[in-house]
Formats: C-alpha cells, structure tokens, sequence
C-alpha cells in the first residue's frame, strides 16, 4: 500500500499469503517477487528494533523470514534489494550526487543473499533502483565469489522517465538481466485522468496529494498531456498505449501494472495484446526528443 507506514506495511504479502493458504495448487502457478528495503534517511518502523533500513546481515535475515511468514510460503521465487546501500540520491535528477556517510558494501550484501539461496529461502537475486556501476559491481562479485548471479532489475520506465536506455538498457540486454518495469503509468497520470487539473474522488493525487511528487515536475504536464493526446488521436485507450509501449521495448521483461478496481485491472491487462504501429511510435518518440525525461 502507498505511500508507505508503519500500519499497512506488510499488507500485501499478508494478502497475497492468505490467498495461497486458500488453495495450496496455487503456489506453482505463480512466481513471487518481495524485497528487502535498503539504506532510508527516515523509515524506521520496519525492523523490530526501530533502526533505520539497511542492508545488513541481520537486517536481511529479518526481513526474509518476515516476508516468508506473511506470504505463508517456504521460498521466496525472486529476492530483491530495494534501494542501494550507499549515501546517494536515488529521485529527482539525473546526475550522480554522493552524500556522506557509509552503507553496507555490495559483496556483503550478495553473501547474505547466497546463503538464503543455499538454505533453500530464496530462488533467485534481484536489485532494484539500481545504476550502471551497481549492477555491475553485483554481477563481478557475483563472478568472483561463486553468488548468485542477479537475475533482474526493478527500476521505474515509463513515457516520461526513459533514463534506463541512457546506461542500464544496453548493459541489461547484453548481461542478460531483465527489468521489471514499475510505474509504466507514471502514478496513473498517464492514464489522462488528471489531465485539466482534474483529482478524481479516490485516486492517488486526491487522496495524496504530495506523494507521486517525481510526476509534479515542471516539464510533467507538457509532456504527459502530448501522449495522452496521441492516444486519443488514434482511438486509443491512453493507460493501454502507455503501457503497451513499455511492454514493446526489447530490454523489458515483466510490465508492473498496478490497480484500484477490477476495471483497470482488466484494461490494464488488455494492454498486453496491443502493438502499437510504426506511426504511433514515430509520434511518442518525437514528443520524447521534445520533452525528454521530465520525471526522473
């Protein structure tokens, strides 16, 4: 649930957990992916002794058994680091800005990860929110140690935060990691609903209004409204040609949608079936050269 708190966090593995209790066979159809959260200036409620996230050994092992009781499941299919664990910003620009301070160091981190793969916890590694330099360093020390090896990346792609293809795009496709898209709605704004001012009663701007603050940067309305245009032009649900072209990009591997109702859910999921034409794209890619990035 958004935006993370101390009351609900934790919820959707509960929820998810006491669906596979309801019937045992579901557990092989489907793959489950959690995190663990990584290095945060103010989250403190989500380990038993009030200390902030991080990426420690003890932190790590608390994090999994937590998940593996709430999901009510012995293994956890794929295994992510949520947040690096070294002082930099990681929102709201596109340059590299170190702060000060120490985190707990990448071949620390994977250790851990490799002795809950060998106890049997945890299927495979992933990252998330993660740079160039920092999967790299996960890949070479997975190379030297024997680790396992990271099988994804969990970053944010969308039409309006493209800054994957600017370093991590090649270097995926080529090491053979797959991104798990999220927010391929940039926080529902691509869905047009906002569009005019609008707050619908119940979604997240109305409800939050400060929270999806990436998508309140100056250069967002210009450009989201272009695409939602585009969209319409063709005939086209916007969400859906938001989505679909997220899905279409040949170094992504799993499209993250989210939902508030069974409606959106259902169009979101059509999604997957739309191929956008050659004239469409050509139209998303000039808005994108016009308007490139507006919401890292």
């Amino acid at each position: 649930p958004v935006p993370p708190r101390r009351e609900t966090q934790g919820r959707t593995e509960a929820f998810i957990g006491s669906w596979l209790a309801a019937d045992k066979s579901r557990r092989g159809r489907v793959i489950i992916a959690t995190k663990v959260a990584g290095r945060s200036s103010r989250i403190d409620w989500l380990r038993k002794d009030g200390a902030l996230a991080a990426l420690s050994p003890a932190q790590i092992r608390e994090a999994v058994e937590a998940s593996l009781a709430r999901l009510r499941t012995d293994v956890i299919d794929l295994y992510q680091v949520h947040w690096p664990d070294r002082p930099m910003r990681l929102f709201g620009g596109l340059g590299y800005e170190p702060f000060p301070g120490e985190g707990h160091a990448i071949e620390e981190t994977l250790e851990v990860m490799a002795e809950l793969v060998r106890e049997g916890k945890v299927r495979h590694v992933g990252v998330s929110n993660e740079t160039p330099w920092g999967l790299m360093q996960y890949l070479d020390a997975a190379e030297r140690t024997g680790a396992p090896r990271i099988a994804s990346i969990q970053n944010a792609y969308s039409l309006v935060n493209r800054t994957f293809e600017l370093g991590l795009s090649e270097f995926t496709h080529r090491e053979d990691v797959s991104l798990l898209a999220y927010s391929p709605l940039a926080h529902g704004f691509l869905s047009g609903k906002y569009e005019g001012g609008a707050r619908p009663a119940g979604s997240r701007l109305a409800l939050f209004p400060d929270f999806p603050s990436r998508y309140l940067t100056p250069g967002a309305p210009k450009a989201i409204s272009a695409y939602v245009q585009i969209a319409r032009d063709a005939g086209l649900d916007p969400a859906q040609m938001a989505i679909a072209f997220v899905a279409s990009r040949p170094f992504v591997t799993s499209t993250i949608i989210g939902a508030t109702t069974l409606d959106q859910l259902r169009r979101d999921i059509d999604a997957s079936a739309l191929v956008l034409e050659p004239a469409i794209v050509e139209k998303i890619e000039a808005v994108h050269l016009a308007n490139a990035n507006p919401c890292p």
